[in-house]
């Protein structure tokens, strides 16, 4: 499906120019958005399933294109798993549809209070409107960030850069913009800004009467310096720039139950929640570490090992010809591994091994990050592993707000609404 500008190429248009368009076409059909019926929103989740699986050579062809054209830059590999796609990620995205099409929406009013003076006091859940997301080399977010926009009555402006913006392309013109319109919705309540520079992310961030709220999903320097504009331009932002999981090895740890959490930490280099910093009961240093060394060896994986000539919680996901690397350091006991991984790491994920309860308590009241775990792989700081829905992102924020994963539940405004408590406002029907 074409969009109404694709015929004036984007090149003889400003990054403003192009994002202000997208923004205005996502706007106007913010208000049908806003009134979906549950039919009509399960009805598009379950036509983009469908299509995921109907139009896959479609998708596939113009996602090798992306893959071929980032092998031949020299991308690494890490970068090109985040990239590619295939069948079975189709199909598995697909399934993910499917179980969202079923989840029950939250009831828009929640009654607080039937009050002594005679009124009724509601919290009542709206729609943002349009929200924006800026992703990279992931074009699975297409599919993500628009399924939660939709479940959440939300319109939208997906950007991508020029690695994934083939796939993401065919993603929303194969898939996307057919299952909204065979649904009864306007297609442009989710639209993708198809021109690849830099400066329509920039641009993105920038409008807040029109684009109040942005996903931006990745990490590194580009998220910090969006997030950082957006902040100069009063644009909210759900983010976070920097990731890496830490696993901590208590003196309680069984040895197997540890082995065995250090490998499912590491099955995948390039995401965010993966292994990055492994820290080791300084009282069983001596007596882990060569057996945890072989462990990571054993994977392809080389450990940097004390004295470090980097920051200790340097994200080896970002670190391009380097990602895979593991961080090794020496603690002593819960509340300082803990109070390492706060002050040394983004604050994403963290993950005590232990077999003592009273460890993995200190442990889980003195880390402070998104995701506290005991006994689990980091890599469940996912929005499917976790929420069993599909993410937006993650967002770190250490203010109020969801934190975490954030899903359709999370895009949504709060209003209070006070009636008479004579009405049936508020309550169900």
């Amino acid at each position: 499906m074409t969009s109404p500008t694709a015929t004036t190429p984007t090149t003889q248009r400003t990054p403003t120019e192009i994002v202000t368009d997208c923004g205005r076409r996502a706007a106007a059909a913010a208000p049908r958005m806003a009134a979906a019926t549950d039919h009509e929103v399960a009805t598009a989740l379950r036509g983009m399933a469908t299509l995921l699986v109907e139009a896959a050579d479609t998708v596939l062809e113009a996602n090798a294109a992306d893959v071929e054209a980032a092998e031949s830059a020299g991308t690494t590999s890490a970068l090109v798993d985040r990239l590619r796609l295939d069948r079975a990620r189709l199909e598995g995205m697909a399934r993910s549809l499917v179980e969202l099409a079923d989840i029950p929406t939250p009831e828009v009013d929640t009654v607080l209070e039937e009050r002594p003076d005679g009124l009724r006091l509601i919290e009542r859940r709206r729609p943002v409107g349009v929200i924006g997301a800026n992703f990279e080399a992931r074009p699975n977010v297409v599919v993500d960030v628009a399924s939660q926009l939709l479940k959440s009555r939300n319109a939208g402006v997906l950007r991508t850069g020029g690695a994934a913006l083939a796939s993401a392309t065919a993603l929303m013109e194969a898939v996307v913009a057919p299952a909204l319109a065979g649904a009864g919705l306007d297609p442009d309540s989710v639209v993708l800004v198809t021109d690849p520079r830099r400066e329509c992310a920039v641009e993105l961030v920038r409008r807040p009467g029109l684009i109040p709220l942005v996903i931006l999903r990745g990490s590194g320097d580009t998220t910090r310096s969006l997030g950082l504009e957006a902040a100069q331009h009063g644009v909210r932002t759900l983010a976070h720039a920097d990731g890496g999981g830490v696993l901590y090895v208590d003196r309680a740890a069984p040895l197997e139950l540890a082995h065995t959490l250090v490998t499912s930490s590491i099955d995948r280099l390039g995401v965010c929640n993966r292994l990055n910093l492994l820290l080791v009961d300084r009282h069983r240093w001596d007596e882990l570490v060569p057996d945890l060394v072989a462990l990571l060896e054993g994977h392809g994986l080389r450990a940097s090992m004390p004295p470090h000539e980097h920051a200790l919680g340097h994200e080896w996901a970002l670190d391009d010809g380097n990602e895979a690397t593991v961080t090794l350091a020496p603690v002593d006991g819960p509340a300082d591994a803990a109070t390492t991984a706060n002050r040394e790491t983004s604050g994403l994920a963290a993950t005590i091994v232990t077999s003592d309860e009273a460890s993995a308590r200190e442990f889980l009241d003195t880390y402070a990050g998104t995701g506290a775990f005991w006994n689990a792989t980091t890599r469940l700081l996912d929005g499917v592993k976790l929420r069993r829905v599909p993410e937006t992102g993650i967002n770190v924020d250490h203010v109020p707000g969801p934190r975490g994963p954030v899903v359709f539940t999370d895009l949504c405004l709060r209003q209070y609404v006070v009636v008479p408590a004579s009405t049936a406002i508020g309550h169900p029907e």
